[in-house]
């Protein structure tokens, strides 16, 4: 096993002092802000030096490669972008605090997924939709690393999944712009101009998350271990436990517990530097 150190913070003496503290035997470098020490042992104290320092560490095998994934599969709000688009559109007409506190009960898995997704939904009822379109235009960021991630990803012929417990409004917007092969999501009823307060067709629920993401795998033809998904709520779990290796990117503490590894200081692109 090596030992991937990476984060905004890195410095070339961080990988100095951790190669002393694990009896790594070679330090080599990823990029700027990532090394891998080889010959690395485990240390009590390895995990909070690191967050100390704003640093992720994981635990990789030798030779695994990215170039071997086929299918890479990532919630939308807060781990693609950086926003929840349902918390952003309740802020423009002062229901921010409502609605966030809802989200932030079903992402820490305290309540029901689908419920509070309803409910949520049903205090949008008489918003002009015209609100989707200023969200996107003016709210809506990449993480950090996103693009870089999908650059590799189609560079190395894996395929893009999105698979969200938000809209369809964001997600297709999103499909078109970075050249995704897939997305799914939840569509908002729109009448006369104005949101109705409800979902059309199918709930994308947590189970629907691993429905999705097994379909997708055997429409490729590829197996568990080809796959990588990343997630940052208790709504990813079921899709992340479906692929082989699995990402809790800035996510809550069920999800951190649940995933392969986190990457809690790093962006999207530190997943590259898991991989060979």
């Amino acid at each position: 096993m090596n030992l991937i150190i990476q984060g905004p913070g890195f410095e070339a003496r961080h990988a100095e002092n951790l190669a002393q503290l694990t009896g790594a035997h070679s330090i080599e470098p990823i990029s700027p802000s990532a090394c891998r020490l080889r010959g690395a042992t485990h240390h009590g104290e390895l995990a909070s030096w690191c967050e100390t320092r704003a640093l992720d560490c994981a635990w990789v095998p030798e030779g695994r490669r990215f170039a071997d994934l086929r299918l890479l599969a990532m919630d939308m709000d807060s781990t693609l972008i950086t926003i929840e688009c349902i918390d952003e559109i309740g802020a423009l007409y002062g229901l921010r605090e409502k609605i966030s506190a809802i989200t932030a009960a079903a992402m820490r898995g305290e309540l029901d997924f689908t419920n509070s997704l309803q409910k949520r939904v049903t205090l949008l009822a008489g918003l002009e939709a015209s609100a989707l379109e200023r969200v996107y235009n003016e709210r809506l960021q990449l993480s950090a690393g996103a693009e870089a991630l999908i650059a590799r990803c189609k560079a190395a012929r894996v395929k893009l999944l999105l698979v969200s417990g938000g809209f369809t409004f964001f997600t297709e917007r999103l499909k078109a712009r970075l050249g995704l092969d897939f997305a799914r999501a939840n569509t908002l009823e729109v009448q006369g101009g104005r949101l109705t307060g409800a979902l059309a067709g199918e709930i994308v629920s947590p189970a629907a998350k691993a429905t999705i993401l097994r379909e997708t795998v055997a429409k490729l033809g590829a197996t568990r271990e080809q796959v990588l998904a990343i997630g940052d709520g208790a709504n990813d779990l079921p899709m992340i436990t479906e692929a082989g290796v699995s990402i809790a990117y800035r996510a809550k503490p069920i999800v951190r517990e649940n995933a392969t590894y986190a990457l809690d200081f790093s962006g999207l692109d530190g997943v590259l530097n898991l991989f060979e």
